[in-house]
C-alpha cells in the first residue's frame, strides 16, 4: 500500500498533516479536499482494489466505493 495511489482517472492521496483524503485531477498539480478530517481513526495506507479504494487506519481496514469520500470498516 501507499499514501497516494491512481484511482478512476484521479490521483488520491492521504494528508497525513490533516488526517483527511485529498484528489487530484492535474497530475498533481493542485490538491482538493475530498473527505473531512477523519477524528474516528488516523489513515496509514490506501490501495486501488479495482471499483473501491482500500485504507489501513488505526482501526483496521476501511474501504470506499465513492473515491474517498466516505469511509466503511471491511
Amino acid at each position: 500500500m501507499s499514501q497516494m495511489v491512481s484511482h478512476q482517472g484521479e490521483l488520491v492521496r492521504i494528508n497525513v498533516n490533516k488526517n483527511c483524503i485529498e484528489y487530484s485531477t492535474n497530475d498533481g498539480r493542485s490538491w482538493h479536499g475530498r473527505s473531512s478530517k477523519s477524528i474516528i481513526f488516523e489513515f496509514q495506507d490506501l490501495t486501488d482494489n479495482g471499483n473501491e479504494l482500500l485504507a489501513s487506519t488505526s482501526k483496521g481496514l476501511y474501504y470506499s466505493k465513492n473515491k474517498g469520500a466516505s469511509w466503511h470498516k471491511r
